[in-house]
């Protein structure tokens, strides 16, 4: 029985996550989801076996996984005694796990240790690893990539044996021959290799999409009665991404036939195939597909050469959930995986969720042709909390325990320098008393002189005692500032010969805790604009300044990638705060609790109503404004007659008046006909 995988698939589909079942007795059941955990499942008890988590786990995921063969156990004894010492070299690789990285690594997880075994990168790959397939003799990985080249790795060394280019294009698959001589693979094309000289022995059309899995199906030759050479007249299968037609091809002597000879057809793209080998030409090779779908296709037909129309399989299994009450309908459940138990006549499923899925044996019937399952799996989609395993462990504290954390400002603990042990020149004598005890006999604590000392204004003077007496309390009391003006001040005072040892001390700090950095960055601001001039005069600055350079650099080479996802975080928050407020406005059909009418909005409505009158009312106004302007003009002309009576009255002349009122003089005002008289 060989197992395969579909791990070369896309990547992104659900059931296309690599996985494969272990070559004892299908013990175990490995796969690397999503999320780059590699999980081994024991397939007895469904239980969480072993959990690994590589370091590069999110780059670098996992795109294919193979186990170390099982030995070979029915061999000659002379074939045993010859290859002894080959075999005590490999014998710790059965419990091994080859798992290929989209970075182009290979990682070999030890499932006996529970710990990663080697890790083989140097002078292989340098893009995705599509397949990794084991040799069952030599004890070899033999691996493809998109980088068009195979290699061949020692694993005992963790070095390239040999690497030869595959394919025009990416290599997706490997598989090798039974006999352990040859081996295939595919891009797109399929080809034959001879393993100890790695020339083409065979070419095959192959598919139209990339192949994702490639195995043999025979191991003998349909017609005994030729002499076999190993491969001549073995069939071997071939499937593709978003291919529903898995192919058969036979090896022939001759390089002319190049297309397939039969197919089977599925309801979806194959994610993982497993099959049992035909060992003699009446045995049926025995095949199980599951598709993107979620269905498994079983299919049993005996090899014989053509067969023009697509074999359709023989019975299909589905897993589907119970439907609770007359309104709920059974959903399917995904199968991702099967594989033929030893016994081949059941099969061991695997279905649900990734992450926790669920392992059943099923035993099969020849006679169905359609099997559906009802289980019921609501309680296995959350993890297990025992499967939980964590490493980090709290310590058990006094409430009364404070804990201080160093390189915070504004925390009192008292940071002690590093005591130095001092030679003294000459050694005391019993009589002499000490410093301390004189100072004691005057009366003078020590530590409130320190303190009184501390206390001083004269921040330059603190800080040039501190960067030679190397004392912390001091450099701490000034360095700790937050006040600009003050620093600005105190770097003009200090001395030139201190300027280089505050750099140095401000470069150290600024390796530390990123609080007090901020407050670093301030000082380290003023020396380089206030003794600019000093700086540049210094032969050695650029070797002095090293150190300062490369920090500042490793600190801003994040800072673009950081100021880019600040703005898409703020445009994110904008469009949710924009969306949540549009979502609170009432919609325009709901009816108003209260409505206010103003005044106005009544006269405008007068005004509409008269807009709509009839043209005769229009008239009427008319006539109406005409009629007054004409009773305004009479009683102008009376009054003009009044005082023309008046003028003749006082002896004025009718001739000028008539004079005047030919040039228009009677149009004048009454005001100034007054001033006139």
């Amino acid at each position: 029985m060989a197992a395969g995988g579909g791990g070369s698939c896309d990547p992104l589909a659900p059931a296309g996550v690599p996985c494969a079942f272990s070559p004892d007795r299908q013990a175990y059941f490995a796969l690397a989801s999503t999320d780059g955990h590699l999980r081994v499942w024991e397939t007895a008890n469904n239980r969480l076996h072993q959990e690994y988590v590589p370091s590069a786990h999110l780059s670098g995921t996992c795109t294919c996984l193979a186990w170390a063969p099982a030995r070979l156990q029915a061999k000659e004894s002379h074939q045993r005694k010859k290859r002894k010492s080959e075999a005590v070299g490999t014998s710790d690789q059965i419990d091994l796990l080859a798992l290929g990285t989209a970075v182009g690594s290979i990682l070999l997880y030890s499932t006996v240790k529970g710990e990663l075994h080697s890790k083989l990168i140097s002078g292989g790959h340098d893009n995705r690893i599509n397949c990794v397939q084991w040799h069952e003799d030599s004890g070899c990985l033999y691996s493809c990539s998109d980088d068009k080249y195979i290699v061949e790795w020692n694993v005992q060394t963790c070095k390239v044996k040999c690497k030869w280019k595959g394919d025009n294009s990416s290599v997706t698959s490997l598989c090798i021959s039974p006999d352990g001589k040859m081996l295939l693979s595919a891009g797109r094309t399929i080809k034959l290799w001879v393993l100890e000289t790695k020339e083409v022995y065979r070419h095959f059309t192959g598919h139209a999409t990339p192949v994702s899995s490639l195995m043999f199906t025979t191991i003998r030759p349909p017609n005994e009665s030729q002499p076999f050479d190993g491969i001549t007249g073995l069939y071997f299968l071939s499937g593709a991404v978003h291919d529903r037609l898995l192919n058969v091809w036979q090896v022939r002597s001759e390089n002319k036939e190049k297309s397939a000879v039969m197919s089977f057809t599925v309801t979806d793209e194959p994610v993982y195939i497993d099959l049992t080998l035909s060992e003699n030409k009446e045995e049926p090779v025995k095949l199980a597909v599951v598709c993107r779908d979620g269905q498994v296709h079983l299919f049993e037909h005996i090899l014989n050469g053509h067969c023009k129309k697509p074999l359709t399989s023989n019975c299909t299994i589905q897993i589907t959930t119970p439907g609770k009450g007359k309104k709920s309908t059974p959903k399917p459940i995904p199968i991702l995986a099967a594989g033929f138990c030893p016994d081949k006549m059941s099969l061991l499923l695997v279905y649900g969720s990734w992450f926790q899925p669920t392992i059943e044996r099923v035993a099969l019937n020849s006679k169905e042709t359609h099997m559906c399952l009802v289980r019921d799996i609501s309680n296995c989609w959350a993890p297990k909390v025992e499967t939980a395993i964590t490493k980090v462990r709290t310590p058990v504290m006094n409430s009364e325990a404070k804990v201080l954390v160093p390189g915070i400002p504004g925390h009192h603990a008292a940071i002690r320098p590093p005591q130095k042990e001092v030679e003294t020149k000459r050694k005391l004598g019993g009589n002499e008393v000490s410093i301390e005890e004189r100072l004691g006999a005057m009366d003078i604590d020590t530590k409130e002189e320190k303190d009184d000392l501390l206390q001083t204004n004269s921040f330059p003077v603190l800080l040039t005692q501190g960067l030679e007496s190397n004392d912390f309390e001091m450099l701490n009391k000034v360095l700790q500032t937050r006040n600009l003006n003050l620093i600005k001040k105190t770097v003009l005072r200090i001395p030139l010969h201190a300027v280089i040892p505050l750099l140095q001390e401000l470069t150290k700090r600024l390796q530390g805790h990123p609080n007090s950095a901020v407050l670093m960055v301030q000082w380290l601001k003023c020396v380089l604009t206030v003794h600019a001039s000093y700086l540049s005069t210094l032969p050695d600055l650029v070797h002095q300044l090293g150190t300062l350079y490369q920090l500042m650099e490793s600190r801003v080479k994040t800072f673009q990638k950081l100021s880019h996802l600040h703005g898409k975080l703020i445009l994110l928050i904008t469009q949710v705060t924009a969306s949540e407020k549009t979502k609170g406005m009432t919609s325009p059909g709901q009816k108003a609790k209260l409505v206010y009418e103003e005044e106005s909005s009544e006269e405008e409505s007068d005004d509409e109503v008269a807009d709509k009158d009839s043209d005769d009312d229009w008239d009427e106004d008319e006539e109406q404004k005409e009629s007054e302007k004409d009773e305004d003009i009479d009683e102008e002309n009376e009054e003009e007659d009044e005082d023309a009576e008046e003028k003749e009255e006082n002896g004025e002349d009718r001739d000028g008046a008539s004079e005047k009122e030919l040039n228009g003089d009677s149009d004048l005002d009454p005001e100034n006909e007054s001033e006139e008289e």
